[in-house]
């Protein structure tokens, strides 16, 4: 083969083979979004449960240090000052309202062709109220 028309054929099949791979992902739905961001709250609470768990872990040891030091005789280092564990509580998620084209309480998803109403004009409206 000559080596253009091999460059050519090598070129083709790279580009078949590539194409689907650069295709662009759809948006994600409002459900993905909300499942996403209940997911981001949840790791940022186990984030802060962790850390209140090593802060009371390192007082606990602390505590025990001071207490075998006494207990052998010698003087413990005076504790610093340091601020108080906070216990972040329970997880909660916020449970929002689903949007209104997702609950159906809104028109029917056809389009309008004409005011609601009837069909009659007003001057035909009008007399047939007279009669």
């Amino acid at each position: 083969m000559r080596p253009a028309l091999l460059a050519l054929t090598f070129a083709a099949w790279f580009a078949a083979a590539s194409g689907p791979a650069l295709a662009k992902l759809p948006a994600p739905s409002d459900e993905a979004k909300a499942k996403a961001a209940a997911a981001a709250l949840k790791t940022a609470w186990t984030d802060k449960v962790g850390a209140y768990q090593l802060c009371r872990a390192m007082d606990h040891a602390a505590e025990g240090y001071r207490k075998s030091s006494k207990a052998a005789g010698k003087e413990a280092p005076a504790a610093v000052d340091m601020p108080a564990c906070t216990d972040p509580g329970p997880f909660v998620v916020a449970v929002t309202a689903p949007p209104l084209e997702a609950s159906g309480a809104h028109s029917p998803a056809t389009m309008a062709v004409s005011p609601p109403g009837p069909k009659a004009t007003a001057a035909e409206l009008q007399g047939q109220a007279k009669k």
